[in-house]
């Protein structure tokens, strides 16, 4: 392999890719790069057998060939290196780079170890709109699940149906779903993906106005692509759990108010609730909520939110108090576009559905906390 390519390029592929290697000793490949030259683009790919990225940028070649080098060690190499183009030439085992007032050798491994990956999108990919996903992602991946023992809650479930796609995920405490239209797409599937290779698609393909979607159900996994990269990523194996199951179909209390207002108050409140298991109170009364934390070590705070309160079941006629985690009311009111939110109640210890009055295909549950009595 003989080669000539622009340091800037070269270096901000390696940086993206070496996101993707792994450090597994019985397989050290996986710390490796794939370098692979031919027709005037270079390939540089990297995979930890759970995800796996393909780059493609353009080069000069003088003669095409492949190597595998080590992903931290070439990284380190060619951000260091001043701009400008670099002359990379491969012999055997070892590639050779060379640039003004530089050059450097790096032991590398034989391309031939390196594991199969997808190169290229199928033909019967559909598409989907990046800020569109991107932005559901951003409402969904935050209540994904951190514990490993329950393996289909660490990811998000995607259900593609009727030319929607609905996008799912829980960690037992709260749950969020959002519904995409993809109204040229006919097939049906269901899957869970994990958040990792998710979060690493937004990040990836952000300047992208389309992002490709396909699913190869035999190799049990998807792809996701744009025109100079591939991201494919394994399906996580498992059952999600019934989510319909918990959300609410009617509400006894429903309370609308301003995003902001009450993200302050939350904020506000936190100050104390940190000292008392992030737990803050909402006191419903007739045309406002308090929202309250107390602390024994530091102190405590009140602060009163106006809102339209629609007591539809009565419940207002005695006292109403419910207690929530306040780091899941921040994420859910962070992770809002519109300006208004409805609250839905039962009573003190049932699901609570929030949503955004301006995207009706948002929807948020958070479990309360069980307030002693």
């Amino acid at each position: 392999m003989k080669i000539e390519v622009l340091q800037e390029n070269f270096s901000k592929s390696l940086y993206i890719a070496s996101r993707f290697t792994s450090s597994k000793v019985q397989l050290p490949v996986l710390a490796n790069l794939l370098l692979k030259a031919e027709k005037n683009r270079l390939l540089i790919a990297a995979t930890n057998l759970e995800t796996s990225i393909s780059l493609y940028i353009g080069i000069k070649v003088e003669e095409e060939g492949e190597i595998t080098v080590p992903a931290r060690t070439l990284n380190e190499l060619v951000s260091n290196i001043r701009a400008g183009q670099l002359k990379i030439d491969v012999e055997k085992e070892k590639i050779n780079i060379k640039s003004e007032g530089f050059e450097s050798s790096v032991l590398g491994m034989n391309s031939s170890d390196f594991p199969k990956i997808p190169l290229v999108l199928p033909e019967d990919n559909f598409k989907i709109q990046t800020e569109f996903f991107s932005q559901a992602l951003s409402q969904i991946l935050f209540a994904v699940s951190q514990d490993e023992t329950r393996p289909a809650l660490t990811g998000v479930l995607i259900i593609c149906s009727k030319g929607k796609l609905t996008l799912v995920s829980t960690d037992g405490f709260r749950l969020s779903q959002k519904i995409i239209s993809v109204p040229e797409v006919k097939t049906e599937f269901k899957l869970i993906l994990p958040k990792n290779a998710l979060g690493e698609l937004t990040r990836l393909f952000a300047e992208a106005e389309d992002i490709g979607f396909s699913f190869n159900d035999k190799e049990n996994q998807v792809l996701f692509g744009v025109s100079n990269a591939i991201l494919a990523s394994r399906v996580i194996e498992g059952d999600f759990p019934d989510f319909k199951r918990i959300i609410p179909t009617s509400s006894l209390l429903n309370i609308y108010l301003d995003k902001d207002e009450l993200l302050r108050a939350v904020k506000l409140a936190s100050v104390f609730a940190r000292d008392a298991a992030n737990v803050v109170k909402f006191s419903v009364l007739k045309d406002s909520i308090e929202v309250l934390a107390e602390s024994s070590q530091s102190g405590s705070q009140k602060t009163k939110v106006d809102a339209k309160v629609e007591d539809v079941g009565g419940v207002l006629d005695k006292e109403f108090v419910i207690a929530f985690n306040f780091r899941f009311l921040e994420d859910f009111l962070n992770s809002l576009n519109g300006d208004d939110i409805k609250i839905g109640l039962t009573d003190p210890n049932s699901p609570v559905l929030f949503l955004d009055t301006s995207d009706k295909e948002y929807m948020h549950i958070i479990m309360p906390v069980r307030l002693q009595t």
